[in-house]
């Protein structure tokens, strides 16, 4: 079992950071870079099993929001996160004891790592979304009682503030609209909780999820085994249980654009196989449904991930281009995820979406 995420372990949260981000959640590279640099300064970081937790420790939720292609720009200075952390704590006037990932997927997964290290806490194995959402509601946190305020927020430039609302729908309102005009780009600490109510609302083991990704992929690589078929098989033994690729092609169009704090658009994929319809996947930062011929190949809350066909690794939204040739890989969420009440917050209605979630595995087979 894991216990500290060390700099050789880097590498690998990054690619399944990526995997689990769905196309979203900012590219992992720029926050493996940050938390490098802070594990070689502070030592490994603490990793605690969910079931571990201390039932008086007190925890907060924590990483970036933000249009993902506002990242490639804009880089962060690596302090923007100890600055919400701090005024969250001072707020509260509670000491923190450990950090959780709001998130898995995408930069999102390390930010937290990073923080924890600048500040010697441990970081929670789990997270509240098991993937990448777009929106600060769309959390097993909130889905399951916690309450999202408040909600402390900085920028890259000293900017701060305190956010007491009433729903998590109007603190993602709120707090975007506040990233919107810290250009694009900020990063929040919230969803504070105990011990005992984080293991009753958290998506169990995903950092050590990502990590268990980026080893399948760099081993199989190594070993010249087909990478796909050795991560189905890793998802198979994990509690998502169910993966499988539901098309291949090429990309032939890209239609994005940032709207309201998000990046949205479809981009549409030219199967290999001549004769076959193209794949449409429409995008809100992270890659929501897979249709085909008017056929659901895949749609949230269930992972939909765009895997270069020659090196295996995910291409997130902000960087798919014409031409590239892709696989796409679709994983079922785990239970915690498909229960009526989370799929009220982040299923396919919570989206605009005018279809039924129908976990992998129950669609109908092509």
């Amino acid at each position: 079992m894991r216990t500290h995420i060390t700099l050789d372990d880097l590498d690998d949260l990054a690619v399944g950071a990526a995997i689990l981000g769905t196309g979203g959640g900012g590219d992992p590279y720029m926050g493996k870079l940050m938390t490098r640099a802070a594990i070689e300064a502070h030592g490994p970081v603490r990793l605690i099993p969910l079931d571990e937790l201390p039932d008086a420790f007190n925890i907060v939720a924590c990483g970036a929001m933000g249009a993902p292609t506002i990242l490639i720009e804009k880089l962060p200075s690596g302090e923007e996160m100890g600055r919400a952390l701090d005024l969250y704590e001072r707020y509260t006037g509670r000491t923190l004891d450990a950090l959780i990932p709001f998130e898995a997927g995408g930069i999102n997964s390390t930010i937290p790592l990073m923080a924890a290290a600048k500040r010697g806490l441990p970081v929670v194995d789990a997270d509240g979304m098991g993937r990448a959402f777009p929106q600060l509601e769309m959390e097993t946190f909130n889905v399951y009682g916690v309450p999202a305020a408040p909600v402390a927020i900085a920028d890259e430039r000293g900017n701060t503030g305190i956010l007491e609302v009433k729903s998590a729908a109007k603190s993602e309102w709120i707090a975007r609209g506040l990233t919107i005009r810290m250009g694009g780009q900020s990063f929040i600490a919230n969803y504070g909780m105990d011990g005992a109510t984080c293991r009753r609302v958290s998506v169990p083991g995903t950092v050590s999820l990502a990590l268990g990704i980026g080893r399948t992929m760099r081993e199989a690589k190594a070993q010249h085994r087909d990478g796909l078929e050795s991560l189905i098989e890793f998802f198979a033994g994990t509690h998502y249980e169910e993966a499988k690729v539901v098309g291949s092609g090429k990309v032939v169009d890209v239609s994005r654009r940032v709207q309201n704090g998000w990046s949205v658009g479809i981009v549409t994929i030219e199967p290999f196989r001549r004769g076959e319809e193209p794949i449409r996947i429409q995008i809100q930062n992270e890659n929501l449904v897979a249709e085909q011929a008017g056929e659901i190949l895949a749609i949230v809350p269930d992972l939909i991930s765009l895997l270069d066909v020659d090196t295996g690794e995910a291409i997130t939204t902000e960087r798919l281009r014409y031409g590239q040739r892709v696989n796409i890989l679709a994983v079922r969420v785990p239970p915690i995820m498909r229960t009526p009440e989370a799929l009220d917050v982040f299923g396919p209605k919570a989206f605009g979406l005018d279809h039924a979630y129908r976990p992998l595995g129950l669609l109908p087979q092509r």
